[in-house]
């Protein structure tokens, strides 16, 4: 223990907060034992088996595929002399800001039977008709695939690469005295080691994909998002879609503890690693091979999507498109701020609470809170529908009783429930950055404050906070971005007539007009970026 602070009011805020961002879900499972068995039944008689196929067939697909790109990536990058080896270094990790659902519509609008393409292949061979040749089919389970993975592999490529660039070369130095080849190292030393790291992003690619929504429902895949989606709305059962989202959820849950018990005495690096690369010198050939699959991963992942989009707004902006963009950019951003700035605070709460405080169960409030981002958003929208709703009717009930007037929906019919939503998926994210960050931080600088007679209050103030600056701007950035992105939630939480850019270009998208939201579509990708650009001007600067 390092200070012995016993702070009752810290200890209980942080239970406090860490237990009120648990209680949707809880409230969520409840619900769900009161499904209709009836139509439970009938949907698993019928649709609910495809569902289920559908969705582990969608996950292990993407992650088959997100593990093709992103490990050689991750390899050719940090042990090659590759060229221009620095640039695709930050090159790669370009696709996360893109909107899965958005490449999805692109590459449809592209490849589709009346895309260009086939138009074009169609003028230069003669072709007149489907039978005259044979073009893959992007509207199925394995183009929904591809699509997804070309947008998830970097986290597979950042956490693998940095996985490589981090391990101790004398091992590898070893195994070659020992007689192994170059590529006998890699594969028996390496890539062994490297995998905890695999293991983890392959769990963030898998949960991301099941909790897609709007990618596999434009791809006319349904999973298990789209059923509760469509069990909600269709059939109006609520208990019903809270029993579907619990199952979701009861995938995610045994994802993560598959990927926490494969991790499990994973402890072969030393304390003092030798890090100095010797990069392996690629012939000419090697050289193009290598090139053309980064280049390729960086171009069919971000570069054609955005000329693309700048393609649309330039032959379709508008200035009254300029003029809905302002008002559905400033709800965007609004909510975003909110869930951000709420999200780091609460963080930084709860990682100092865990450094600083005596408690013995101090890790705990930490570990809860972080539960959120293993929950699909439309799980989530379901667990706040459950919670807010009863909770907006007793209010009403109360107000009457005292003859004031009904105050209505205040938490399940204003903006109140997606921030909440938002502030349980992500913060997980603000939690892990802000307390990488103050795993950075020397444990005397928490027991100098102390020999001096200062209280932890003004330590935290005058010492950890400005050396978490950065790590608190980069936690706050990251929850922005995903909550400017973020789509399924939001869809089934929005107010009546209240729209975001997520949620119009999704309209759009549906009815075949996303040229007219191409504006939107680029301020998403701009805003997406400004996490990427930060950490690699803080890489640089180191």
């Amino acid at each position: 223990m390092i200070i012995a602070n016993k702070s009752a009011s810290w200890k209980f805020f942080s239970w406090l907060f860490a237990l009120v961002l648990m209680t949707p879900i809880v409230v969520m499972l409840f619900a769900s034992m009161n499904a209709s068995s009836e139509l439970f039944s009938h949907l698993w008689a019928t649709v609910l088996p495809e569902y289920v196929r559908n969705t582990l067939l969608l996950g292990v697909l993407v992650a088959l595929l997100s593990l093709g790109f992103g490990v050689p990536a991750a390899a050719i990058i940090s042990q090659t002399n590759i060229v221009m080896g620095k640039q695709l270094r930050w090159l790669l990790m370009l696709p996360l800001a893109m909107p899965a659902y958005l490449v999805a519509y692109l590459y449809t609008d592209l490849f589709d039977y009346a895309g260009p393409v086939q138009r074009l292949l169609r003028s230069w061979f003669g072709w007149s008709s489907p039978n005259d040749y044979y073009f893959f089919d992007i509207r199925t389970i394995g183009g929904a695939a591809i699509v997804i993975a070309l947008v998830l592999f970097p986290y597979v490529y950042m956490l693998t690469r940095t996985a490589f660039e981090q391990q101790d070369r004398n091992l590898l130095r070893a195994s070659r005295l020992l007689g192994c080849t170059e590529r006998q190292s890699f594969y028996q030393v390496a890539l062994p080691l490297a995998r905890p790291a695999i293991a983890v992003s392959l769990a963030l690619v898998t949960m991301e994909t099941l909790a897609d929504f709007a990618t596999v429902q434009y791809f006319a895949v349904n999973t298990l998002t789209t059923a509760i989606y469509d069990t909600w709305l269709g059939y109006s059962d609520f208990a019903a879609a809270n029993a579907l989202a619990s199952v979701l959820m009861l995938f995610i849950l045994f994802i993560v503890i598959a990927e926490q018990r494969a991790r499990a005495g994973q402890r072969h690096q030393s304390s003092r690693p030798n890090t100095q690369h010797e990069r392996k010198q690629l012939s000419v050939v090697q050289q193009i091979v290598a090139s053309l699959f980064c280049w390729f991963l960086v171009f069919a992942g971000f570069l054609l999507p955005v000329i693309l989009l700048l393609s649309m707004a330039l032959d379709y902006a508008d200035y009254s498109q300029f003029v809905a963009l302002l008002e559905t950019g400033k709800n965007s951003i609004e909510i975003a701020t909110y869930s951000a700035t709420i999200a780091t605070l609460i963080a930084l709460m709860l990682t100092l609470f865990q450094r600083l405080h005596q408690s013995r169960a101090r890790m705990i409030p930490v570990q809860i809170s972080g539960i959120g981002y293993a929950i699909p958003g439309t799980v989530l929208a379901m667990a706040m529908l459950a919670t807010f709703g009863p909770l907006d009717h007793m209010i009403n009930d109360v107000a009457k009783s005292l003859d004031f007037k009904a105050p209505g929906l205040i938490l399940s019919g204003t903006v109140f429930a997606i921030v909440f939503a938002f502030v349980v998926r992500f913060s997980a994210i603000a939690n892990g950055t802000i307390n990488a960050g103050i795993g950075q931080i020397p444990k005397s600088l928490d027991l100098a404050p102390a020999s001096l007679g200062i209280k932890t209050l003004p330590a935290v103030l005058r010492v950890h906070l400005p050396l978490l600056k950065s790590s608190i701007l980069v936690a706050w950035l990251l929850v922005f971005v995903e909550a400017m992105k973020e789509l399924p939630a939001v869809l089934l939480l929005r107010p009546f007539n209240f729209e975001t850019l997520s949620t119009q270009i999704y309209q759009l998208i549906s009815d075949e007009r996303l040229e007219q939201g191409a504006l939107g579509a680029i301020l998403i990708v701009l805003f997406g970026l400004l996490p990427i650009i930060f950490l690699n001007r803080q890489k640089d600067n180191k």
